[in-house]
């Protein structure tokens, strides 16, 4: 894959078989932001569970301190007072049944996370082929199904981003964006590395993270010391 001259550059700055102190890390990653937007600071956790075991499975969200920078759009399947409650909570959109087809049939997908209350998730199971390749199924340990609209929808508007690992084991995550300050990156970070730590299956024996690499949407990765955790 060949690379532009300020991706090159950047990744002069970075050794690549070093693994850095996080604040050095968050550091380099920042000079390491060349692009003409604020590009997304993301970290990648490879871990030694095995996913295709129900009991190693990570999943889980927490509340980043300083948000994601990234202005999130909810949508809320919900009946009743909850319509209402939803609304006035601020979520984007809100709806039934009568959204089913849209999602399904017109590919409509103009929001980044879905909440729905229990008694919804018959009907928004139908939609499960459509937004579970996507990571939009909304899920109890995520906290997206729930009674308490309210609270969900302040916690995802005030930074709230979910956790998972991947096919390949792998956590993906937004920790903030190239123009937060360091200590906001870091205390960003630090929040989403302890809730891992925490969500550690008692299944997994030895090293449960082997690497964690921070890096920008178009930047290099900087490799952070993984045994701290």
């Amino acid at each position: 894959m060949k690379h532009g001259k300020k991706y090159v550059e950047a990744a002069k700055l970075v050794d690549r078989a070093q693994q850095y102190e996080t604040a050095e890390a968050i550091s380099l990653v920042k000079k390491s932001a060349t692009a003409k937007f604020d590009e997304t600071v993301e970290v990648h956790i490879r871990t030694s569970c095995d996913g295709r075991h129900a009991d190693q499975q990570i999943r889980g969200a927490v509340v980043l301190p300083h948000g994601t920078g990234k202005t999130v759009k909810v949508l809320v399947f919900a009946k009743g007072t909850k319509l209402d409650e939803a609304q006035a909570a601020g979520a984007d959109y809100v709806g039934g049944e009568e959204l089913i087809p849209k999602i399904q049939n017109e590919g409509w997908l103009d929001f980044d996370v879905v909440v729905a209350t229990p008694d919804m998730m018959g009907v928004v199971g139908r939609l499960g082929k459509v937004l579970g390749p996507k990571g939009l199924m909304p899920n109890p340990k995520a906290g997206t199904v729930t009674m308490d609209v309210t609270k969900a929808i302040a916690d995802i508007k005030a930074g709230k981003i979910e956790y998972r690992l991947d096919k390949a084991n792998i956590i993906h995550c937004p920790v903030g964006k190239a123009s937060f300050s360091e200590e906001q990156l870091e205390q960003n970070f630090t929040a989403l590395m302890e809730a891992i730590v925490k969500a550690k299956p008692s299944t997994v024996k030895g090293q449960y993270l082997k690497s964690i690499t921070l890096a920008t949407t178009m930047g290099p990765g900087v490799k952070v010391v993984a045994n701290r955790y």
